[in-house]
């Protein structure tokens, strides 16, 4: 049997943490991680409908986790804040 391995700031401590929502968050997570983009970039890079992208980025933002810059089309950046990921 194959264990999932999500995003360390994925599970939200305060949220109803479904397979989907941990599954979508730590896909959006991975793309952030990579470039700092709008909601749309996110969307079309990660494959997810630009509605779950947005769903998930408020709620990363709601926790501190993320956070828009400037105007409309908003980028979404990573803030730091949360676990970090384990390097061997």
């Amino acid at each position: 049997m194959v264990k999932k391995v999500y995003h360390p700031n994925a599970y939200l401590v305060d949220y109803r943490n479904v397979k989907p929502g941990l599954r979508a968050r730590t896909v959006v997570l991975n793309a952030l991680e990579r470039i700092s983009a709008d909601g749309k970039a996110i969307a079309k890079q990660t494959g997810l409908h630009y509605g779950v992208v947005m769903h998930h980025l408020k709620l990363l933002e709601a926790r501190g986790l993320a956070q828009r810059k400037g105007s409309r089309p908003s980028v979404w950046t990573l803030t730091g804040l949360g676990q970090k990921r384990l390097e061997w």
